[in-house]
């Protein structure tokens, strides 16, 4: 069982860098961060769902 533990936590991570690396707001990343960390399974399923993409950033 701890298999499945090792796999959310990953996807977690994967998700984390994801948002992190985004273009979205500050605010939105912070937020999406937190709520991966508190429920990494949930999140992650409703990052793929509703999270913001992985566009990329723009240095002005």
């Amino acid at each position: 069982m701890e298999i499945f533990g090792l796999i959310g936590l990953l996807l977690a991570l994967y998700a984390i860098y994801n948002v992190l690396t985004s273009g979205a707001t500050t605010g939105a990343k912070i937020g999406w961060t937190i709520g991966l960390v508190l429920l990494p399974i949930l999140g992650f399923i409703v990052w793929l769902i509703a999270g913001p993409r992985g566009g990329k950033r723009v240095i002005a």
